[in-house]
């Protein structure tokens, strides 16, 4: 099954600082009918503008992950890390007992970013760190695991059972994707047009997936998008 949201349905808010668009229900934005998969609950596609941001906040009992797609931002918090997260860099923040953070744009241009949430396995958890500079050509024409809960070398390492992957496929390149029938699948398109299992995408458009036995991936031309592997709720 999937469920094909195109991108002029997306939820978008402009608050003067932040554009965005809130892919499941945030803040004051709620639909009882999108508020997460499987274990999904946030994806936000951010632009921060200059010299303003995320003041300090608390959050708890959460993976955040943050994936830069242009520009940088200064992250800080109570854990005493201090990190500028650039391009390409993927960061997470384990919020398990309680942290708070802030996100600053100190420069002159904008930021782009998308901001995940996943649902942790088990509460409790110490809060922690990670941020990980990835380049662009670890994930052409494959699917590139940039974040899970898997031990492998040179990723960001989650607290949850949960793969984030980024691919950037040439015009008609295929990558296939078996799922365990446990999780679910959620796809979101950056730029370009893809065909997933017969299914038409294009830029900014998501794809909720479940109960599929392969999803096959078909660039229909240069196309660079986000796949999350994630546990059924």
């Amino acid at each position: 099954m999937i469920q094909h949201v195109k991108a002029e349905d997306r939820h978008f808010r402009d608050i003067g600082w932040l554009q965005t668009y809130w892919l499941f229900s945030f803040s004051d934005y709620y639909d009882p009918n999108n508020t997460h998969h499987g274990s999904l609950r946030v994806f936000n596609d951010d632009i921060v503008q200059p010299h303003t941001g995320f003041a300090t906040h608390p959050h708890e009992e959460m993976e955040i992950i943050s994936i830069i797609l242009e520009g940088e931002i200064t992250h800080k918090d109570s854990m005493g890390n201090e990190m500028v997260i650039r391009q390409h860099d993927v960061q997470r923040m384990t919020a398990g007992t309680g942290l708070q953070h802030s996100e600053m744009n100190h420069g002159d241009k904008s930021v782009a970013f998308f901001q995940i949430w996943i649902l942790p396995d088990k509460k409790g958890l110490q809060p922690s760190y990670d941020q990980i500079t990835f380049s662009p050509e670890s994930w052409k024409n494959n699917l590139k695991p940039i974040a899970s809960n898997d031990a492998r070398a040179q990723i960001v390492q989650l607290n949850t059972e949960a793969s984030i992957f980024r691919s950037n496929l040439d015009a008609a390149g295929e990558l296939s994707y078996t799922p365990n029938p446990r999780r679910c699948q959620y796809l979101y398109v950056i730029d370009g047009k893809l065909m997933v299992n017969g299914v038409s995408t294009g830029s900014r458009d998501q794809l909720r997936i479940q109960d599929e036995e392969i999803i096959v991936m078909k660039a229909q031309n240069k196309t660079d998008f986000i796949f999350i592997d994630i546990l059924q709720q």
